[in-house]
């Protein structure tokens, strides 16, 4: 047999309550219920604001972050275009000259899209890739392998991860 000194170090409550001389009554243990459903309910209610407050500073610092890229994107964007104002402007000039500052302006271009992550993809020659190459004709080209582009329409831009859009090809068709 137990002593109350023994059972209230086995961690037995009703001992430790015998040990005290009274057990508290009904409404003392719903007080203290109460008590800690309250505290529960007000760590639960500012739980869930501190939440709502993260949602919405991660809402607003993500519309500023889309806001900064489209700046520095159209910013980059603005040599092409005063480029292409000054050649309007000598659009009077030699017309050879013109089209040389034409094709200058399209490098520009196309390096500036590679800066930001789309290179041009205008191969030919190489092996069809569904990732890559969007066909838009098949042609019967004895001299090249079955499957191999054999012209670019389109030029396509990015990487196989991160593709603006598909180059738009023709392939030699399988011969058989």
């Amino acid at each position: 047999m137990t002593t109350p000194g023994k059972a209230a170090e086995q961690g037995n409550p009703s001992a430790e309550v015998a040990e005290a001389g009274t057990a508290p009554g009904p409404q003392e243990v719903a007080a203290g219920a109460e008590e800690k459903l309250a505290e529960l309910e007000d760590r639960w209610r500012r739980a869930v604001a501190d939440l709502d407050n993260v949602r919405k500073r991660h809402a607003a610092e993500m519309r500023r972050e889309v806001e900064a890229e489209r700046a520095r994107v159209a910013a980059a964007w603005l040599p092409v275009l005063d480029n292409l104002e000054l050649a309007l402007a000598h659009a009077e000039a030699d017309p050879s000259a013109i089209v040389q500052g034409v094709h200058a302006i399209r490098d520009q271009a196309v390096q500036l899209l590679a800066a930001l992550g789309y290179p041009r993809d205008d191969e030919t020659g190489v092996r069809f890739d569904p990732n890559r190459h969007e066909v838009v004709a098949v042609v019967d080209d004895p001299a090249t392998e079955p499957n191999t582009v054999t012209r670019v329409v389109r030029p396509g831009y990015g990487t196989d991860r991160h593709q603006l859009r598909p180059t738009a090809v023709t392939v030699s068709k399988s011969q058989g």
